[in-house]
């Protein structure tokens, strides 16, 4: 466990009163959401000790030193109407933290949530030394507290922007005597491809090995290695500039679908999309639109790259760009 998660965990309020001890907590999907309609796993535990990631397939759906699921929705406007978060699994609340905004993380507030990096949190004890976290949750929304009893499936709180996060998700973390726990790959949290069944869940969530890097601004068609790179992505713009909004794909198969759309401060700019032909390890696709002839308006440009295949969505990328005139 790293220190900044220990820190997190040591600064949240903590009950003495425990469940009996129990059995594996068998779990079902902590958010009110659809998996491929309404939102869609975007991280797992890493598997890799030391530096690098991987999932628990050996595949790339990973950060270095993950410590959970992220179920991530496919809007800043799904978060504002408001998605619930839910237990997991029955047992007591334990812990919970409210009152950090719901501001995505900068260089400029990271200092400021340094050891609550979990945000706005609940933790359920769930007995024999099993408990579930449950982080980024909305500010002013959690619906328990210490000692409240829950089944699976009750109401924890909303899917906020709390805490080390800049898209809104809820994260999962499954704990065993302290120690992080793959729902996944229970046995082992340091091997990957070796995971059978269904893990600790009662249904476990289908995996796509397919996703998107990132998504980004710039002003004309980049070249892949400017993407790859990162140099292609710009942060502000003039208002006589283009707008191309690209993202950059990993293990597309034929028939994959990449839709992109642009809003601004007036409505939306831009939609379009495009169907893969081919399968490839990594791409990237571009599209935007030329300014028109009086300048885009001034203000915050938000654009979403969204891969789906036959209709199911497996990952979502946003990207900002500030217009001045």
């Amino acid at each position: 466990m790293t220190r900044a998660f220990r820190q997190a965990l040591a600064a949240l309020s903590l009950t003495v009163a425990a469940p009996a001890a129990a059995d594996p907590p068998a779990l079902s999907l902590p958010i009110d959401c659809t998996l491929g309609t309404s939102c869609y796993i975007e991280d797992y535990v890493d598997a890799r000790p030391g530096e690098g990631q991987r999932d628990y397939t050996c595949g790339l759906k990973s950060r270095d030193g993950h410590r959970g699921t992220d179920i991530v929705l496919l809007s800043f406007e799904a978060m504002v109407q408001g998605v619930d978060v839910l237990a997991a699994a029955p047992g007591v609340v334990d812990a919970t933290r409210d009152g950090m905004e719901d501001v995505a993380v900068s260089a400029e507030t990271r200092e400021a949530i340094r050891g609550r990096e979990c945000g706005n949190a609940v933790r359920i004890d769930h007995g024999d030394g099993w408990k579930t976290l449950y982080c980024h949750l909305q500010k002013g929304s959690l619906q328990v507290q210490n000692g409240t009893r829950v089944e699976a499936g009750d109401v924890l709180a909303r899917v906020g922007l709390s805490g080390l996060t800049n898209v809104p998700h809820v994260h999962l973390g499954v704990l065993k005597d302290g120690k992080i726990i793959d729902p996944f790959n229970p046995e082992t949290s340091e091997t990957c491809g070796t995971a059978t069944g269904d893990g600790l869940w009662k249904d476990a969530p289908d995996y796509h090995r397919a996703g998107l890097f990132t998504a980004g601004f710039s002003g004309d068609v980049p070249d892949f290695d400017a993407v790859k790179s990162g140099r292609a992505r710009i942060e502000t713009a003039r208002g006589y500039s283009n707008l191309v909004l690209y993202g950059h794909v990993f293990f597309a198969e034929a028939g994959d679908r990449l839709d992109f759309v642009i809003n601004g401060p007036e409505g939306e700019v831009f939609r379009n999309d495009v169907t893969l032909e081919a399968p490839q390890a990594q791409l990237f696709r571009a599209m935007g639109r030329k300014a028109p002839e009086d300048g885009w308006p001034a203000g915050e440009y938000r654009g979403y790259v969204t891969l789906s295949r036959e209709g199911h969505i497996l990952a979502v990328r946003h990207a900002d760009v500030e217009v001045m005139r």
